[in-house]
């Protein structure tokens, strides 16, 4: 195996170093799902802050291939994988730091739904889980589509997208005005 200085760089987000901890030290967001190709940047990325990564733990669901070692700038990184560890996590050990626990994006997301994801993970004092992250996203996504869908049949002048009429408070006081008044 031999060492590979990384053509592109990592994206990625890290949590600033501050006195809060989180659940996350920060979001991936990889190009491809090639496990192989795709950690020498995201290690040389991490160097700086976290040392010399040695270990890195995956959940193999989510990668086609798990490679055992990966050789990057240097070194070479021994990769492990748990079917119970959350899918879209990433496990980063190395001698200096210890841990660095990353949500990993899926490559296909949009780039939209990536931004907002990297900078919900990247958050001091984060403790929402990586499944809730990526629920929560889910669910924004959802309603963003929905309001530019309906908001396209409203120009478009669609009865039937737009939002029904909204219904008077229940139980709110009437004021008469003179010329809505019962005779």
């Amino acid at each position: 195996m031999t060492a590979t200085t990384p053509l592109v760089s990592a994206r990625l987000a890290l949590t600033p170093k501050t006195a809060l901890a989180g659940l996350l030290d920060g979001a991936w967001w990889p190009r491809s799902r090639d496990l192989a190709a795709e950690l020498p940047p995201l290690v040389d990325a991490l160097e700086g802050r976290f040392g010399r990564i040695t270990r890195v733990m995956v959940n193999p669901t989510c990668w086609p291939v798990v490679p055992h070692k990966v050789p990057v700038a240097g070194h070479t990184v021994h990769v492990g994988w748990f079917t119970e560890q959350d899918s879209d996590k990433m496990i980063l050990l190395s001698y200096s730091v210890g841990r660095c626990d990353l949500l990993v994006i899926p490559p296909e997301t949009h780039p939209a739904a990536a931004a907002r994801l990297m900078t919900a993970a990247s958050l001091p004092g984060n403790v929402r889980a990586v499944g809730t992250l990526m629920t929560d996203e889910a669910a924004a996504g959802l309603r963003i589509r929905k309001a530019r869908s309906s908001e396209a049949a409203r120009e478009a002048g669609g009865r039937e997208a737009m939002s029904p009429e909204r219904h008077p408070v229940v139980g709110a006081r009437m004021i008469a005005l003179p010329w809505n008044r019962w005779r």
